[in-house]
């Protein structure tokens, strides 16, 4: 009898691991038009007057860029387009992964990413005046798009007519029309998904947005690669490195976890989803944003050790030009400030645990990621086709301008897109989950 007692005993303890918590332990989830859902009238307001502005400011960067020579201003343009679609890509793949992962600790923090990541649309307009330097056929950015560059530079007739294969102006147009295709129906698909479960609480959404994340993965993988082989690599036309498509996604997705941190701190200042989100949410963004630190620190390592002992000349170029001058120094603050710094900071478990700290490595870390995609455009964009510098106070303050602008402009529409739904898919199946979420 006593065994059988015992036995009992265990069975009654693995019910208790087993069975979900009591209604009475359940988190409770806000009625849908609470407040705390809602975006809040301050950071509403600021839509149109950051859109505005953000234009504006954009518009002068690329004047005074342009008026230094025209390849400058259109460098200029194309670092902070790059700049901020890394952001909206990064955050297209944050809200795939977390549906092919089936997590829960995320369902309070997704909604952000799934409105940053619809700004790929707006930005496939701001892609527009990229395709019209193909067109004047002068090679007012790429150099391949210049009809007497191989002749000028005497590069190998054959080697350059395959290059050419790829990199013509209309193969280069159609591959991005079907990049943006891509990440835009996915944008919307996810979306889409996500705000109609809201109104409907339907679960079988939250299968399908799961059932297709797998294919959505390779697809989103695909177009990123190919897409900054295309409009980054292909700058230095007769340099190629296999690994460069996962240099560029490692600084999207590490900007991606930043920008979410940033909005959720600020959303909470206002007074949103205050309950929602906790230190342990926090926590999990801080551990991600010290995972891809190293992460694009072992990328980037990896491409220059095996380009380094490879020792090709037409492979050697790209890193040679950014060793030179003051190119080598912002290699430099790349090594000490977007890896050093960053891992040694982010590596206590009270830093990741504390909001005020996550928020401001969140913010350096998106003006190092600005810093690194500086540094892999800016360098081609000599006039001449030699080695380029930052055309000093003015070209540094275009820069600015343009990055800032276009920045502020996405935010804003951003913005405008958060104030028609929540900024929490209440409707979740995880939402209870996720409100409970503790870190073991």
């Amino acid at each position: 009898m006593a065994k059988m007692n015992d036995k009992e005993a265990n069975h009654t303890v693995i019910a208790e691991i087993l069975i979900p918590m009591s209604e009475h332990d359940t988190p409770q989830v806000k009625s849908a038009d609470d407040p705390a859902f809602q975006l809040p009238a301050t950071l509403g307001s600021l839509s149109l007057p950051l859109c505005i502005g953000g234009l504006v400011a954009l518009l002068a960067g690329w004047g005074i860029a342009n008026s230094i020579h025209a390849r400058f201003g259109m460098s200029v343009y194309l670092t902070s387009f790059m700049y901020c679609i890394s952001i909206a890509l990064g955050c297209l793949f944050f809200v795939i992964l977390q549906h092919l992962c089936r997590a829960g600790w995320s369902v309070v923090v997704r909604r952000i990413a799934e409105t940053l990541m619809l700004m790929v649309i707006p930005l496939g307009i701001l892609f527009l005046p990229i395709l019209g330097t193909l067109f004047a056929g002068e090679g007012i950015l790429y150099r391949w798009d210049d009809p007497n560059h191989a002749l000028e530079n005497h590069l190998p007739i054959i080697a350059w007519a395959e290059k050419t294969r790829w990199l013509n102006s209309s193969w280069f147009t159609i591959r991005a029309i079907i990049y943006f295709a891509i990440w835009s129906a996915l944008a919307l698909f996810y979306y889409r998904g996500s705000t109609g479960q809201d109104a409907t609480g339907d679960k079988a959404i939250t299968d399908r947005l799961q059932y297709w994340s797998g294919p959505a993965i390779m697809m989103f993988c695909g177009a990123t690669s190919f897409a900054a082989f295309d409009w980054v690599m292909s700058l230095a036309p007769m340099w190629f490195s296999t690994m460069f498509g996962v240099y560029v996604f490692a600084g999207s997705i590490l900007s991606a976890h930043c920008i979410i941190s940033v909005s959720v701190y600020l959303l909470q200042k206002c007074g949103s989803i205050r309950e929602e989100v906790t230190v342990e949410h926090y926590h999990d963004l801080g551990k991600y944003m010290f995972g891809f630190v190293f992460f694009w620190t072992y990328i980037a390592f990896s491409q220059y050790l095996l380009i380094w002992y490879g020792n090709i000349p037409e492979e050697t170029e790209w890193f040679y030009h950014r060793q030179l001058d003051s190119w080598g120094t912002i290699s430099i603050v790349l090594i000490l400030f977007h890896w050093m710094l960053p891992f040694a900071g982010l590596m206590s478990r009270h830093v990741r645990r504390n909001p005020k700290l996550i928020f401001s490595w969140a913010i350096y870390l998106l003006l190092l990621h600005f810093v690194d995609i500086y540094w892999m455009i800016m360098p081609e964009s000599a006039a001449n086709g030699a080695e380029a510098s930052p055309e000093g106070v003015k070209g540094v303050l275009a820069s600015i301008l343009s990055v800032t602008g276009m920045f502020a402009f996405m935010i804003g529409v951003t913005l405008s897109i958060a104030k028609r739904n929540r900024i929490i898919a209440f409707q979740d199946p995880r939402i209870r989950e996720s409100i409970a979420f503790e870190n073991i």
